[in-house]
């Protein structure tokens, strides 16, 4: 049965992030073909270079990072409870989640590599401004007493997620999800005054 064009750009998408998990962020573009089971032609027949086929493998990571999180909390009135399942779906699920792995060698690669730069600030970006959202409905509610700007506040959660969750994927024996969502939370309780309910999978 042929094969569709979609049903290859996915197969494509997968050995890339096969690919870079073996090779770094420099992986070339023979090697992802040969991951693929393709010659480098037919990769480029989908892609028209590595760097735009990689970040198209990393978008995945991204909309799990950011869309999904916005649809998990959409329905919850709770500005308390929002923001703990915000953290607890921030982090790798475990030390070989492959989206965290791909966007840890990309951000490592960023300075040779602007493109990937440019996507991985936006996805900050756009995390910091969904916490922003949350903190700042709690404060208006009164159930937070924030202790910085909501601004910082943001930043620092965004900024512990993305620590631990490097390293988790580096396999430090003491981090593991329950713990690393249970830090973020101390700090989260500390930041808006408020005692946050314990996270479900700690």
């Amino acid at each position: 049965m042929p094969v569709s064009r979609t049903e290859r750009r996915e197969k494509l998408l997968r050995a890339a992030q096969s690919a870079v998990m073996k090779h770094g962020a420099d992986v070339q573009l023979k090697q992802v073909a040969a991951e693929a089971g393709l010659t480098p032609g037919a990769v480029l027949y989908h892609f028209r270079d590595i760097q735009t086929l990689l970040i198209e493998a990393n978008r995945a990571g991204m909309e799990r990072f950011y869309d999904a999180r916005l649809r998990a909390i959409a329905g919850i009135p709770e500005p308390e409870r929002k923001l703990v399942m915000t953290i607890e779906s921030g982090l790798p699920v475990d030390s070989d989640d492959p989206a965290v792995k791909l966007m840890c060698e990309l951000g490592g690669a960023a300075a040779r590599y602007p493109a990937y730069a440019v996507m991985l600030t936006a996805l900050y970006d756009r995390q910091v401004a969904m916490y922003q959202v949350i903190l700042e409905t709690g404060a208006a509610q009164g159930v937070f007493v924030l202790t910085s700007p909501s601004l910082t506040i943001a930043r620092n959660i965004v900024a512990l997620e993305d620590a631990y969750g490097y390293r988790m994927v580096a396999r430090h024996p003491s981090l593991d999800v329950e713990t690393t969502t249970e830090l973020i939370c101390d700090y989260a309780r500390a930041a808006t005054g408020h005692p946050l309910p314990r996270p479900v999978r700690a």
